[in-house]
């Protein structure tokens, strides 16, 4: 089953970033049916194109003004960007620049089109692409890579993602010498998944430097494999903790990368696993929107805690997370503290849990997993 994909294709020649897994193809073959499409992970136009990157401008250059064309996996043959540039300079031909990430092109002081190509990233799936049919639970076990949500056997798929493409990716783009390091860092990181990262500990259980930690992050960050949630600084800052958090950009991709994904999650991972889930909803949300705002959490010394925080143009929206199928008032201590830190009126609290109705407790509305979803996507969330 294909889904329609929420990304809006640009007016104008783009670079289109990812993951491998969450649709790329899909969508560009969607998008551009008619387009010229050259697939630099096909070993013989890859070759092709490396002896003779010039033959890209000869085989295009009789394309009318404004029409499209595809180049997929563009970072395995960087050097046809001098031709794409020089074909969207003469010829005006607009091109779909897709790849895994920037991060080898960027090394290796290629052509990156002097800003006549913006940058757009392809997510895995969201819930309203789905229509909202999803079973949370297997969302936070398996994730949200199409082939997660839609095949016969996700636990297969997941392992095979792991062990055969993000491994061979890390190892064919030369991102790393030591692999072996590489995948105990992986496998480490992803358990401390959306819980505050502790790189020195990483470092020591991994047996690597914590030099060596900072720069396997680096490579996760530029892959697009996933992302630091900041910790929120008030004008009150030193009463507040400092330390970040990282999340894998997927449930799924996690849990294979910590050997849990035979099992169902564990009381001491459901947390983390359904902040995984939400983040990177409301992360898509606000890049599909426009709208650039940065997500944050935030935490006092004193351990009250919001999970998740965003500065809007109309205020603040504070997030609270819980795979408790009961809401506990407990859970709002967070809200009240940081309620006394901003001025009053500026924050809107949210509770986002896996209980059946929706509640109203003063300031906070207490939503189910899904019906925030539903809401986050009609723009009653988030607000501009």
């Amino acid at each position: 089953m294909i889904y329609p994909r929420l990304l809006t294709p640009p007016a104008e020649s783009f670079f289109l970033f990812g993951p491998r897994g969450t649709g790329k193809s899909t969508w560009i073959r969607a998008r551009f049916p008619n387009a010229p499409r050259y697939d630099l992970l096909d070993a013989g136009e890859a070759l092709r194109l490396l002896a003779e990157p010039a033959a890209l401008w000869h085989e295009l250059q009789g394309l009318p003004p404004g029409a499209w064309a595809v180049l997929d996996e563009v970072q395995k043959v960087p050097a046809v960007l001098d031709s794409v540039h020089r074909l969207i300079e003469e010829r005006r031909v607009r091109f779909v620049l897709s790849g895994s990430s920037a991060r080898k092109l960027r090394r290796g002081g290629a052509n990156l089109l002097a800003g006549r190509a913006i940058t757009v990233a392809m997510p895995p799936l969201v819930s309203r692409e789905l229509s909202f049919e999803m079973d949370v639970a297997e969302r936070m076990r398996f994730g949200m890579l199409p082939q997660a949500v839609t095949g016969a056997d996700p636990v297969a798929f997941l392992r095979s993602y792991v062990e055969t493409y993000l491994m061979q990716e890390v190892k064919a783009e030369a991102l790393t010498r030591n692999l072996g390091g590489f995948a105990r860092f992986l496998e480490i990181a992803a358990r401390q998944n959306g819980q505050v990262t502790n790189v020195a500990g990483i470092a020591r259980d991994a047996g690597i430097s914590r030099r060596t930690v900072d720069g396997y992050f680096e490579i996760l960050t530029d892959t697009l494999l996933g992302g630091w949630l900041r910790a929120w600084r008030s004008k009150f800052g030193n009463r507040e903790a400092r330390g970040n958090k990282f999340f894998f950009f997927d449930p799924g991709v996690a849990r294979a990368c910590s050997g849990r994904l035979p099992y169902p999650p564990a009381p001491e991972e459901a947390g983390p696993l359904l902040e995984a889930l939400v983040w990177h909803e409301l992360r898509t949300y606000v890049q599909y929107r426009g709208l650039h705002y940065p997500l944050h959490y935030w935490r006092n010394y004193a351990g009250a805690e919001v999970d998740l925080l965003c500065e809007t143009g109309g205020g603040f929206v504070a997030i609270e997370i819980k795979t408790s199928r009961r809401w506990d008032r407990r859970f709002e201590r967070g809200f009240r503290q940081l309620e006394r830190e901003l001025a009053p009126g500026r924050l809107r609290c949210f509770g986002v849990y896996l209980g059946e109705r929706p509640a109203q407790f003063g300031t906070v509305t207490v939503l189910p997993c899904l019906e925030f979803l539903r809401r986050l996507w009609a723009d009653e969330i988030i607000r501009s």
